[in-house]
Parts: structure tokens; sequence; C-alpha cells
């Protein structure tokens, strides 16, 4: 069974969180959310809306759909 699409988008932004060197601290503040909330996110346990999903490409220089592609 694959991962749910919140676990793959949890994933992706960690990833390219540390690709960037960027904390989740420095991330949260870019994004305007509390780092528990990023924190959330990453761990998959966050239900995004599409505008979320596309702040948070846009903050790591990505297309929004490289956030949810299954690797």
């Amino acid at each position: 069974m694959t991962d749910p699409l919140k676990k793959v988008l949890g994933a992706q932004v960690r990833d390219l969180r540390f690709a960037r060197h960027l904390s989740q601290e420095g991330l949260a503040e870019e994004l305007g959310v509390s780092t528990r909330y990023l924190a959330g996110i990453e761990r998959g346990e966050r239900n995004l809306t599409l505008d979320s999903v596309d702040a948070l490409a846009e903050q790591l220089g990505v297309e929004a759909h490289a956030l949810i592609v299954r690797r």
C-alpha cells in the first residue's frame, strides 16, 4: 500500500527544507505559520488546502506538483 498524499507531501517538504539548509523555525516564519504546524505537515498529520501547498512550494522554490509526487 502506498503512503497517503499528506505523508508524501510532508516527506518532500522536510527533504527540500533540509536541502536548502532551512530550520523549521525559519521556514515556518517565512510561511507565517507556527513551528508546531509545520512539524505536523512534515509528519503527514495535516490536511492542507491547495493554497497552502502553493505557498509551501513557492517558499521552497519548486512547482506545487513536486510536493505530492511519490518517489
